[in-house]
Order: structure tokens, then C-alpha cells, then sequence
């Protein structure tokens, strides 16, 4: 199940704008097509999807840990297969 979040650009704005706070975030192409779901410190982390061109849209959810980003991310990516 993806996240229930609008789809965002991947571009500087956008990651100026993330969180620097814990997250599960998805990339997508421009179809809006999961391509990865990955977790981390969200602005961190879309710094260096950017940086690789790993997607051109983005969307996150913020959460408390580390811990709970990587649990709910492995959620949400056995729900993909």
C-alpha cells in the first residue's frame, strides 16, 4: 500500500523543504509509479536521491525513529511485491 500522500517534485525546493526528522519516503518516476521505498532522515536522504537522480517525484511521512521509519517502510515495500 503506498503512502497517502500527494506526490511532490523532486527538486531542491522540495528537499529544502523536507523534514530533518526521521521518515519513510517513496520515489516515484513521472507517471507516478513506485520505484523505492526507503527511510532515513528525510532531508538527508532526498539530498542524496536527488544528487543520483533515483526519481523524479518523492513523498513522505514523518515518523518518531529510526526505528519506526524502517519498520513501516518494510511495511509498506512487502505490500509492493
Amino acid at each position: 500500500m503506498p503512502l497517502r500522500k500527494q506526490w511532490r517534485d523532486l527538486d531542491r525546493e522540495t528537499v529544502a523543504r523536507a523534514p530533518d526528522r526521521p521518515g519513510v519516503y517513496e520515489l516515484g518516476d513521472g507517471e507516478g509509479t513506485v520505484l523505492a521505498v526507503e527511510s532515513g532522515i528525510l532531508r538527508d536522504e532526498l539530498k542524496t536521491a536527488l544528487a543520483y537522480g533515483d526519481g523524479e517525484q518523492v513523498r513522505w511521512e514523518e515518523t518518531h525513529t529510526r526505528q519506526q521509519a524502517a519498520d513501516l517502510a518494510a511495511d509498506h515495500r512487502d505490500r509492493l511485491e
